[in-house]
Protein backbone atom coordinates (compact mmCIF):
# COMPACT_ATOMS: atom_id res chain seq x y z
CA UNK A 1 0.00 0.00 0.00
CA UNK A 2 1.54 3.20 -0.79
CA UNK A 3 0.15 6.97 -0.85
CA UNK A 4 -0.91 7.42 2.27
CA UNK A 5 0.24 9.67 4.77
CA UNK A 6 -0.49 7.83 8.48
CA UNK A 7 2.36 7.86 10.95
CA UNK A 8 0.69 6.34 13.50
CA UNK A 9 0.84 2.55 14.28
CA UNK A 10 -1.32 0.00 16.01
CA UNK A 11 -0.05 -0.70 19.96
CA UNK A 12 1.19 -3.60 19.96
CA UNK A 13 1.36 -5.84 23.11
CA UNK A 14 4.39 -8.26 23.74
CA UNK A 15 5.23 -11.55 25.25
CA UNK A 16 0.56 -12.12 26.16
CA UNK A 17 0.13 -15.74 26.70
CA UNK A 18 -2.32 -17.43 24.30
CA UNK A 19 -4.65 -18.33 28.13
CA UNK A 20 -3.86 -14.84 29.01
CA UNK A 21 -5.18 -12.42 26.75
CA UNK A 22 -6.42 -9.30 28.28
CA UNK A 23 -10.09 -9.12 27.33
CA UNK A 24 -11.28 -7.09 30.21
CA UNK A 25 -8.47 -4.07 29.19
CA UNK A 26 -9.72 -5.00 25.54
CA UNK A 27 -13.05 -3.95 26.00
CA UNK A 28 -12.69 -1.13 28.31
CA UNK A 29 -10.12 0.79 26.54
CA UNK A 30 -12.07 0.11 22.89
CA UNK A 31 -9.37 0.67 20.97
CA UNK A 32 -7.04 -1.08 17.88
CA UNK A 33 -4.48 -3.63 19.45
CA UNK A 34 -2.21 -6.16 18.15
CA UNK A 35 -1.16 -9.00 20.11
CA UNK A 36 2.19 -10.07 19.26
CA UNK A 37 2.72 -13.73 18.16
CA UNK A 38 -0.52 -14.98 20.49
CA UNK A 39 -1.38 -17.73 17.23
CA UNK A 40 2.38 -18.25 15.95
CA UNK A 41 2.21 -22.37 17.38
CA UNK A 42 -1.36 -22.67 15.86
CA UNK A 43 -0.87 -25.52 12.88
CA UNK A 44 -2.12 -23.45 9.97
CA UNK A 45 0.57 -20.70 10.90
CA UNK A 46 3.54 -23.39 11.25
CA UNK A 47 2.33 -24.57 7.58
CA UNK A 48 2.09 -21.33 5.93
CA UNK A 49 6.18 -21.12 6.82
CA UNK A 50 6.95 -24.40 5.73
CA UNK A 51 5.41 -23.14 2.32
CA UNK A 52 1.86 -21.52 1.00
CA UNK A 53 1.05 -24.91 -0.54
CA UNK A 54 1.14 -26.80 3.05
CA UNK A 55 -0.86 -24.43 4.52
CA UNK A 56 -3.54 -24.84 1.64
CA UNK A 57 -3.40 -28.94 2.06
CA UNK A 58 -3.82 -28.19 5.83
CA UNK A 59 -6.76 -26.33 4.92
CA UNK A 60 -8.10 -28.54 2.50
CA UNK A 61 -7.58 -31.58 5.04
CA UNK A 62 -10.91 -30.41 6.75
CA UNK A 63 -13.02 -29.27 3.74
CA UNK A 64 -16.46 -30.91 3.73
CA UNK A 65 -17.47 -30.25 -0.02
CA UNK A 66 -19.75 -27.02 0.49
CA UNK A 67 -19.08 -24.97 -2.61
CA UNK A 68 -17.43 -21.89 -1.43
CA UNK A 69 -18.02 -18.01 -2.66
CA UNK A 70 -15.22 -17.19 -4.48
CA UNK A 71 -14.40 -13.92 -6.17
CA UNK A 72 -11.94 -12.93 -8.65
CA UNK A 73 -10.63 -9.88 -10.45
CA UNK A 74 -8.34 -8.89 -13.28
CA UNK A 75 -4.82 -7.64 -12.91
CA UNK A 76 -6.35 -3.65 -13.39
CA UNK A 77 -7.78 -3.85 -10.62
CA UNK A 78 -4.61 -4.95 -8.57
CA UNK A 79 -6.52 -6.67 -6.05
CA UNK A 80 -8.23 -3.93 -5.10
CA UNK A 81 -12.31 -5.02 -4.98
CA UNK A 82 -14.52 -2.26 -5.59
CA UNK A 83 -16.95 -0.80 -8.07
CA UNK A 84 -16.70 0.11 -11.58
CA UNK A 85 -15.27 3.47 -12.44
CA UNK A 86 -19.18 4.80 -13.24
CA UNK A 87 -19.82 3.31 -10.31
CA UNK A 88 -22.68 0.80 -12.35
CA UNK A 89 -21.36 -2.53 -11.29
CA UNK A 90 -18.31 -4.17 -9.82
CA UNK A 91 -15.09 -4.91 -11.05
CA UNK A 92 -14.90 -8.34 -10.13
CA UNK A 93 -16.82 -11.71 -10.59
CA UNK A 94 -18.36 -14.13 -8.06
CA UNK A 95 -19.25 -17.55 -8.30
CA UNK A 96 -19.48 -20.85 -6.06
CA UNK A 97 -16.74 -23.26 -6.25
CA UNK A 98 -15.43 -26.18 -4.53
CA UNK A 99 -12.40 -25.43 -2.47
CA UNK A 100 -10.26 -27.59 -5.35
CA UNK A 101 -10.85 -25.37 -8.09
CA UNK A 102 -9.75 -21.88 -6.06
CA UNK A 103 -6.55 -23.54 -4.61
CA UNK A 104 -5.64 -24.83 -8.63
CA UNK A 105 -6.20 -21.25 -9.75
CA UNK A 106 -4.39 -19.44 -6.62
CA UNK A 107 -1.52 -22.47 -7.49
CA UNK A 108 -1.81 -21.24 -11.18
CA UNK A 109 -1.58 -17.43 -10.12
CA UNK A 110 1.85 -18.24 -8.27
CA UNK A 111 3.04 -19.94 -11.08
CA UNK A 112 2.31 -17.50 -13.63
CA UNK A 113 1.46 -14.54 -11.68
CA UNK A 114 0.24 -11.64 -13.79
CA UNK A 115 -1.47 -9.39 -11.12
CA UNK A 116 -4.96 -11.51 -11.05
CA UNK A 117 -6.78 -12.01 -8.17
CA UNK A 118 -8.63 -14.93 -6.02
CA UNK A 119 -10.34 -14.19 -2.75
CA UNK A 120 -12.40 -15.85 -0.70
CA UNK A 121 -13.95 -13.88 2.07
CA UNK A 122 -15.95 -14.38 5.55
CA UNK A 123 -16.38 -18.53 4.83
CA UNK A 124 -18.01 -19.72 8.30
CA UNK A 125 -15.42 -21.90 9.95
CA UNK A 126 -17.41 -24.48 11.79
CA UNK A 127 -19.54 -24.88 8.40
CA UNK A 128 -17.13 -25.40 5.87
CA UNK A 129 -14.39 -27.23 7.78
CA UNK A 130 -14.96 -28.73 10.60
CA UNK A 131 -12.36 -29.62 12.95
CA UNK A 132 -9.83 -26.60 11.91
CA UNK A 133 -11.12 -24.55 14.56
CA UNK A 134 -10.02 -27.07 16.74
CA UNK A 135 -6.52 -26.83 15.47
CA UNK A 136 -6.31 -23.85 15.25
CA UNK A 137 -8.66 -21.58 17.87
CA UNK A 138 -8.51 -18.69 20.24
CA UNK A 139 -8.46 -19.08 24.40
CA UNK A 140 -11.72 -17.25 24.45
CA UNK A 141 -11.70 -17.45 28.36
CA UNK A 142 -14.12 -14.64 29.62
CA UNK A 143 -17.55 -14.80 30.34
CA UNK A 144 -18.64 -12.50 27.57
CA UNK A 145 -18.31 -15.11 25.27
CA UNK A 146 -21.04 -17.86 27.00
CA UNK A 147 -23.64 -15.42 26.38
CA UNK A 148 -22.49 -13.85 22.95
CA UNK A 149 -20.61 -16.91 20.76
CA UNK A 150 -18.20 -15.72 18.47
CA UNK A 151 -18.97 -16.37 14.53
CA UNK A 152 -15.39 -17.63 13.36
CA UNK A 153 -14.35 -17.09 9.80
CA UNK A 154 -12.20 -18.20 7.33
CA UNK A 155 -10.80 -15.64 4.58
CA UNK A 156 -8.15 -16.68 1.97
CA UNK A 157 -6.55 -15.62 -0.97
CA UNK A 158 -3.61 -13.72 -3.06
CA UNK A 159 -3.04 -9.87 -2.65
CA UNK A 160 -6.34 -8.50 -2.02
CA UNK A 161 -7.50 -5.22 -0.70
CA UNK A 162 -10.60 -4.80 0.94
CA UNK A 163 -11.78 -1.07 0.97
CA UNK A 164 -12.00 0.47 4.02
CA UNK A 165 -15.52 -0.65 5.79
CA UNK A 166 -16.96 -0.91 9.68
CA UNK A 167 -18.88 -3.78 11.00
CA UNK A 168 -21.29 -3.94 13.48
CA UNK A 169 -19.49 -6.50 15.53
CA UNK A 170 -16.00 -6.51 17.51
CA UNK A 171 -13.09 -8.34 16.06
CA UNK A 172 -10.31 -10.11 16.60
CA UNK A 173 -8.27 -10.60 13.52
CA UNK A 174 -5.95 -13.65 13.49
CA UNK A 175 -2.94 -13.73 10.75
CA UNK A 176 -2.34 -16.93 9.49
CA UNK A 177 -0.02 -17.06 6.43
CA UNK A 178 1.25 -13.98 4.25
CA UNK A 179 1.00 -10.87 5.77
CA UNK A 180 -1.90 -8.28 6.39
CA UNK A 181 -2.12 -4.61 6.57
CA UNK A 182 -5.07 -2.56 8.72
CA UNK A 183 -5.40 0.81 8.21
CA UNK A 184 -7.88 1.44 11.03
CA UNK A 185 -10.15 5.04 11.75
CA UNK A 186 -12.34 5.61 14.85
CA UNK A 187 -16.11 5.83 14.28
CA UNK A 188 -16.12 9.83 13.74
CA UNK A 189 -13.93 9.85 10.86
CA UNK A 190 -16.96 8.83 8.82
CA UNK A 191 -17.54 11.97 6.82
CA UNK A 192 -13.72 12.20 6.02
CA UNK A 193 -14.16 8.79 4.75
CA UNK A 194 -16.48 9.45 2.23
CA UNK A 195 -18.48 6.35 1.74
CA UNK A 196 -20.18 5.26 -1.21
CA UNK A 197 -23.82 3.84 -1.84
CA UNK A 198 -25.51 2.08 0.74
CA UNK A 199 -26.54 -0.47 -1.72
CA UNK A 200 -25.03 -2.50 -3.47
CA UNK A 201 -21.75 -2.71 -1.77
CA UNK A 202 -18.47 -4.85 -2.84
CA UNK A 203 -18.86 -7.10 0.33
CA UNK A 204 -22.07 -6.02 2.08
CA UNK A 205 -20.52 -3.20 3.88
CA UNK A 206 -20.88 0.40 3.17
CA UNK A 207 -17.24 1.13 1.95
CA UNK A 208 -14.80 4.26 1.28
CA UNK A 209 -14.94 5.74 -2.33
CA UNK A 210 -10.91 6.68 -1.78
CA UNK A 211 -8.46 4.53 -3.45
CA UNK A 212 -6.23 4.25 -0.47
CA UNK A 213 -2.73 3.43 -2.84
CA UNK A 214 -3.33 6.63 -4.64
CA UNK A 215 -6.20 9.08 -2.34
CA UNK A 216 -7.55 12.14 -5.24
CA UNK A 217 -7.28 15.03 -2.07
CA UNK A 218 -8.48 17.03 -4.71
CA UNK A 219 -11.74 15.24 -5.16
CA UNK A 220 -11.67 14.12 -1.34
CA UNK A 221 -10.14 16.85 0.47
CA UNK A 222 -11.57 15.66 3.91
CA UNK A 223 -9.39 12.28 3.93
CA UNK A 224 -6.41 14.27 4.91
CA UNK A 225 -8.14 14.79 8.24
CA UNK A 226 -8.31 10.92 8.68
CA UNK A 227 -5.18 10.37 7.97
CA UNK A 228 -4.60 12.21 10.97
CA UNK A 229 -6.29 10.58 12.81
CA UNK A 230 -5.81 6.71 11.51
CA UNK A 231 -3.48 4.47 12.31
CA UNK A 232 -1.68 1.38 10.65
CA UNK A 233 -1.69 -2.14 11.92
CA UNK A 234 0.87 -4.57 10.24
CA UNK A 235 0.51 -7.86 11.06
CA UNK A 236 3.04 -11.29 11.03
CA UNK A 237 1.52 -14.71 10.97
CA UNK A 238 0.80 -15.18 13.97
CA UNK A 239 -0.27 -11.90 15.20
CA UNK A 240 -3.93 -10.84 16.63
CA UNK A 241 -5.23 -7.40 16.11
CA UNK A 242 -8.84 -6.89 18.11
CA UNK A 243 -10.34 -3.60 17.16
CA UNK A 244 -13.87 -2.35 18.37
CA UNK A 245 -17.14 -2.37 16.45
CA UNK A 246 -17.61 0.48 14.07
CA UNK A 247 -14.12 1.14 13.40
CA UNK A 248 -13.47 1.93 9.92
CA UNK A 249 -10.74 -0.57 8.43
CA UNK A 250 -8.96 -0.54 5.25
CA UNK A 251 -7.28 -4.50 4.52
CA UNK A 252 -4.85 -5.82 2.63
CA UNK A 253 -3.37 -8.98 2.50
CA UNK A 254 0.06 -9.35 0.82
CA UNK A 255 1.47 -12.68 -0.31
CA UNK A 256 1.22 -15.81 -3.05
CA UNK A 257 -1.42 -17.14 -0.30
CA UNK A 258 -2.72 -15.26 2.44
CA UNK A 259 -5.10 -17.06 5.02
CA UNK A 260 -6.74 -15.27 7.97
CA UNK A 261 -9.12 -16.49 10.89
CA UNK A 262 -11.50 -13.31 12.62
CA UNK A 263 -14.22 -14.23 15.42
CA UNK A 264 -16.99 -11.31 15.50
CA UNK A 265 -19.09 -10.85 18.62
CA UNK A 266 -21.30 -8.38 20.21
CA UNK A 267 -21.83 -8.10 23.48
CA UNK A 268 -25.40 -6.32 23.41
CA UNK A 269 -28.45 -8.64 23.74
CA UNK A 270 -29.23 -10.88 20.71
CA UNK A 271 -33.42 -9.51 21.01
CA UNK A 272 -31.79 -5.90 20.57
CA UNK A 273 -32.38 -4.73 17.00
CA UNK A 274 -29.88 -3.91 14.50
CA UNK A 275 -29.14 0.17 14.73
CA UNK A 276 -28.45 0.14 10.84
CA UNK A 277 -32.29 -0.80 10.61
CA UNK A 278 -32.54 2.56 12.68
CA UNK A 279 -30.56 4.36 10.23
CA UNK A 280 -32.75 3.34 7.70
CA UNK A 281 -35.86 4.11 9.13
CA UNK A 282 -34.16 7.50 10.34
CA UNK A 283 -33.50 8.09 6.72
CA UNK A 284 -37.02 7.76 6.06
CA UNK A 285 -38.52 9.72 8.96
CA UNK A 286 -35.57 12.56 9.56
CA UNK A 287 -33.09 13.43 7.24
CA UNK A 288 -35.40 15.43 4.92
CA UNK A 289 -37.07 17.49 7.43
CA UNK A 290 -36.60 21.03 7.29
CA UNK A 291 -33.37 22.05 9.59
CA UNK A 292 -35.40 23.74 12.76
CA UNK A 293 -36.84 20.45 13.31
CA UNK A 294 -34.16 18.34 13.01
CA UNK A 295 -32.29 20.06 15.51
CA UNK A 296 -35.25 19.69 17.49
CA UNK A 297 -35.61 15.68 16.95
CA UNK A 298 -31.73 15.44 17.74
CA UNK A 299 -32.16 17.16 21.15
CA UNK A 300 -35.42 14.32 21.82
CA UNK A 301 -32.85 11.36 20.53
CA UNK A 302 -29.99 13.03 23.15
CA UNK A 303 -32.67 12.95 25.77
CA UNK A 304 -34.42 9.38 24.86
CA UNK A 305 -31.37 7.33 22.93
CA UNK A 306 -28.16 8.56 23.51
CA UNK A 307 -27.95 10.12 27.11
CA UNK A 308 -27.96 7.87 30.07
CA UNK A 309 -30.46 4.71 29.29
CA UNK A 310 -32.07 5.35 32.65
CA UNK A 311 -32.47 8.64 32.86
CA UNK A 312 -36.16 9.25 30.65
CA UNK A 313 -37.91 6.97 33.02
CA UNK A 314 -36.24 7.94 36.45
CA UNK A 315 -38.73 10.20 37.46
CA UNK A 316 -41.58 8.13 36.91
CA UNK A 317 -43.31 5.10 38.76
CA UNK A 318 -42.27 1.86 37.75
CA UNK A 319 -46.04 1.01 36.57
CA UNK A 320 -46.10 4.02 34.30
CA UNK A 321 -42.69 3.51 32.73
CA UNK A 322 -43.89 1.24 29.31
CA UNK A 323 -41.42 1.36 26.90
CA UNK A 324 -38.89 3.68 29.02
CA UNK A 325 -38.05 0.74 30.87
CA UNK A 326 -35.21 -1.58 30.26
CA UNK A 327 -35.63 -4.09 27.59
CA UNK A 328 -35.82 -7.26 27.94
CA UNK A 329 -36.96 -9.89 24.87
CA UNK A 330 -40.73 -9.73 26.16
CA UNK A 331 -40.31 -5.92 25.79
CA UNK A 332 -38.52 -5.87 22.47
CA UNK A 333 -40.93 -8.06 21.25
CA UNK A 334 -44.00 -5.99 22.03
CA UNK A 335 -41.82 -2.47 20.86
CA UNK A 336 -41.38 -4.39 17.43
CA UNK A 337 -44.57 -5.26 16.62
CA UNK A 338 -45.93 -1.51 17.73
CA UNK A 339 -43.31 -0.69 15.23
CA UNK A 340 -44.40 -2.70 12.63
CA UNK A 341 -47.92 -1.89 12.78
CA UNK A 342 -46.85 1.67 12.66
CA UNK A 343 -44.57 0.84 9.37
CA UNK A 344 -47.86 -1.07 7.93
CA UNK A 345 -50.79 1.68 8.39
Amino acid sequence: MSGLDITRRTVELEGVAPDAIPYDRLMQEQTPVILKGVARDWPLVRKGQESPDAAMQHIESFYNGRPIVEYRCGPEAGGRYFYTDAVDGFNFERGRVPLQEFFARIREMMAHPDGSSAYVGSTDLDGFFPGLRGANDLVLNHSMFEAHRPLVSLWMGNHTIASAHYDMSHNLACCMVGKRTFTLFPPEQVANLYPGPLEPTPGGQVVSMVDFRAPDLDRYPRFAEAMAAGQVAELEPGDVLFYPALWWHNVEGVGAFTAMINYWWNTSPAFMDTPQNTLLHAMLSLRDRPAPEKQAWKALFDYYIFGPADAPAAHLPEGAQGNLAPLDAASARRLRATLLNRLNR
